[in-house]
């Protein structure tokens, strides 16, 4: 079943086209990956993907809502579907940890402090951090941020998760335990991922299916297991990619 579905979508902004003419659908629990070379648009997408841009032309679907005609009400309760990890975390500096999480809460849900403080807990000890609740973000490490992030992003229990560059300045280690973090989640709770990345230990630790973006084309030029798709593409953009191959990804 599928949760997100891509039509005849155009990403760019004003005459500048990043990408044209995508369709793709992402099924209930798989951990999705969008990839690609520099400046082919894969943040530009994910963005459009979760409303934060219009796109140029196309349909985005959510849990069957169009996301890029929804308005008012339609459109408030489809952004509860969804959560989103930003690629520096976007923690509030000024608020711990557990403040962070029951803002989205108190913002949302009419249930009372006690209850909202609950559940930020559970959020917090989903990703390993209910011993640092009352830590500021400046007081802890870049990936105990970025799992917080992941934590915020799941205090309204949605179903899909949008993470844009989640590894992006971490050490293999630390990328490694995050990537751990992200597979038990998606394996226990049934979330979906959509992810932007590059990191090729992450794509092919914990991708289910991928698509990879071309900025000469401005156009998906693979899709499927990645792991596949590094011993079997024929494409040579796509095996200097997943092969770390010299040369033009054009």
């Amino acid at each position: 079943m599928s949760v997100l579905e891509v039509k005849d979508l155009t990403v760019g902004y004003g005459s500048n086209i990043l990408s044209k003419n995508l369709n793709f659908q992402v099924k209930e629990g798989e951990i999705f990956v969008i990839l690609g070379g520099s400046g082919c648009g894969k943040s530009s997408l994910l963005k459009n993907l979760f409303g934060l841009y219009q796109p140029i032309a196309g349909e985005i679907f959510i849990d069957g809502v169009d996301i890029t005609k929804a308005t008012g009400e339609e459109l408030q309760e489809i952004m509860t579907h969804f959560g989103v990890m930003y690629q520096q975390g976007a923690l509030f500096g000024s608020m711990s940890l557990i403040d962070n999480i029951k803002l989205m809460m108190q913002e949302y849900c009419t249930l009372d402090d006690d209850a909202i403080t609950l559940i930020a807990r559970c959020k917090l000890d989903l990703v390993g951090l209910l011993p640092y609740e009352h830590f500021m973000p400046n007081e802890i490490s870049g990936g105990m941020q970025k799992r917080a992030a992941i934590a915020r992003a799941m205090a309204l229990d949605p179903k899909i998760l949008f993470l844009d560059e989640p590894s992006a300045g971490l050490d293999p280690v630390t990328s490694a335990e995050l990537d751990q973090t992200i597979t038990d989640l998606s394996k226990n709770l049934g979330i979906t991922f959509v992810i932007v990345t590059h990191e090729l230990a992450s794509i092919e630790a914990i991708a289910d299916h991928i698509i990879m973006l071309d900025k000469a084309s401005q156009s998906i030029i693979a899709r499927g297991d990645p792991r596949q798709l590094k011993l079997e593409s024929r494409d040579p953009r796509v095996r200097k990619f997943f092969n770390r191959e010299m040369g033009n990804l054009k």
